[in-house]
């Protein structure tokens, strides 16, 4: 039996890196393929872990793609759990998954509109199958929420989930031709890319080799270089500018919690035993050195109050720091 209870497997940042709808289903459903291989490596049953696994996604601004996009996630992973990993429990086939809207189409010009873009992400991932999902807030450009946007954020969720009615029937848009010609279009161009990864040996290795990067980068500087010459529109910002009429009332952090976030860190220092703190340090470093469980040595060092900071600092030592390869 697995040790962990769900892991998720994220194409969200994926997504607000640059990627394409393709580039996020494919990239992400390679990570699960390589997820999955990796635990039956271990010795696992498919059918004993599968439907722990859950996915994360991103909500950008195609209506119509986006949803078909997430048709095509579930569609494929079903079939990739069937077909490839011989699944045989239909709970393992089944993608659970979480949604965000798109932080990265959230403009600081007129923020207002945010409302609107949000509110639109939020319906596509519905009407997609989403089964958990998180709104942004409309000063996302700005700065952290304020109480006021927070609620306007989870009220679009609540409006959407109580009144709509869009969430009453599973896969409402079935059976429309553009939707399931649509659909059908991002799933071979998905298992296009990875067919493609797989001849690479797998996700780690494409990742390693910088492709995955590379496909992300280029896409995100068609996608740039478009708006740059008004193909596409973002409203607001290349096309229906205002003169903003007042500055927006963003969030302002007290300096006080900068101050009071010190004192308790210099307080915990003061206060715990320094010197268990640099014998579970030392064993983390030994066993970053060799090929230890990692995880055990990390609550060792927690619990007798390392800090976040002293722990990732071991790492980085032993490890080095990620260098994005030359692209």
């Amino acid at each position: 039996m697995p040790l962990w209870n769900t892991i998720s497997i994220s194409g969200y940042h994926i997504r607000e890196a640059g990627s394409t709808a393709v580039q996020e289903v494919a990239f992400t459903l390679a990570d699960g393929i390589a997820y999955v291989q990796a635990a039956i490596d271990a010795g696992l049953d498919v059918d004993d872990f599968a439907s722990r696994l859950s996915f994360f996604f991103g909500s950008h601004s195609d209506f119509l793609e986006e949803i078909c996009k997430f048709r095509v996630a579930r569609r494929l992973w079903a079939r990739i759990m069937r077909e490839r990993f011989n699944a045989k429990k239909d709970s393992s086939c089944r993608m659970r998954f979480h949604t965000q809207t798109a932080g990265c189409t959230l403009t600081a010009q007129q923020p207002d509109n945010n409302v609107v873009r949000v509110t639109l992400q939020a319906l596509q991932a519905v009407l997609g199958g989403t089964q958990s999902l998180h709104t942004n807030s409309r000063d996302e450009a700005l700065s952290l929420p304020t109480e006021e946007s927070v609620q306007i954020a989870l009220r679009t969720q609540q409006i959407i989930g109580y009144e709509s009615g869009v969430s009453d029937t599973i896969d409402p848009l079935a059976g429309s031709y553009f939707i399931e010609s649509l659909t059908t279009e991002i799933e071979n161009k998905a298992m296009e890319y990875i067919e493609k990864i797989d001849e690479m040996g797998g996700a780690p290795s494409a990742i390693e080799s910088g492709f995955i990067q590379r496909e992300i980068h280029d896409a995100a500087y068609e996608f740039q270089k478009s708006i740059d010459a008004n193909e596409r529109i973002v409203v607001g910002v290349n096309k229906f500018q205002v003169e903003e009429e007042h500055q927006f009332d963003y969030l302002r952090v007290n300096p006080e919690s900068e101050r009071d976030q010190v004192k308790g860190l210099t307080d915990l220092r003061t206060s715990r035993d320094n010197e268990k703190v640099n014998e579970t340090l030392l064993a983390l470093r030994a066993g970053a050195e060799g090929e230890s469980n990692l995880v055990p040595l990390i609550l060792d060092a927690v619990k007798v109050y390392a800090t976040l900071g002293e722990i990732c600092g071991v790492l980085r030592e032993v490890f080095g720091e990620y260098t994005a390869a030359d692209l």
